[in-house]
């Protein structure tokens, strides 16, 4: 009757040894290890396929609440001409592989350059005119 509370969730597959500076074993919280790589591909289409600033936010929150990523999006101190002027940051968090660090950013920097939209207002909320 209770079968189905006793199995455990899926959980991602180590690396490979020396092939990612992850932390796996230092892992306190272990949300992350939930990523697996089958989600991770499903969470880079969602990130690729967000369609304005409140869609990005939302999964910011979800990123946060679910895996205990925080993703932080800003513009960069000097000018923004393209996608990559935009600073995409994702705290370290132990057990978070490294090619996942990158590929989190890449997807989002793919969302604004599909929807323009979203990188607009991105800089409209961090003051695009302060220095005028």
């Amino acid at each position: 009757m209770l079968m189905g509370m006793n199995a455990s969730l899926p959980t991602r597959t180590p690396c490979p040894p020396g092939a990612c500076d992850c932390g796996r074993e230092t892992l306190r919280d272990t949300r992350i290890l939930l990523l697996t790589r089958q989600e991770e591909k499903r969470l880079l289409e969602r990130l690729e396929n967000v369609r304005n600033l409140a869609d990005l936010e939302h999964m910011q929150r979800k990123l946060y609440e679910n895996l205990g990523i925080r993703v932080q999006i800003s513009p960069s101190y000097n000018e923004v001409r393209t996608m990559r002027g935009f600073n995409i940051h994702i705290d370290d968090l132990p057990g978070l592989c490294r090619k996942t660090r990158q590929s989190i950013p890449a997807a989002i920097r793919r969302a604004l350059e599909r929807e323009p939209e979203i990188a607009y207002r991105l800089l409209d909320a961090h003051d695009l005119l302060r220095d005028a």
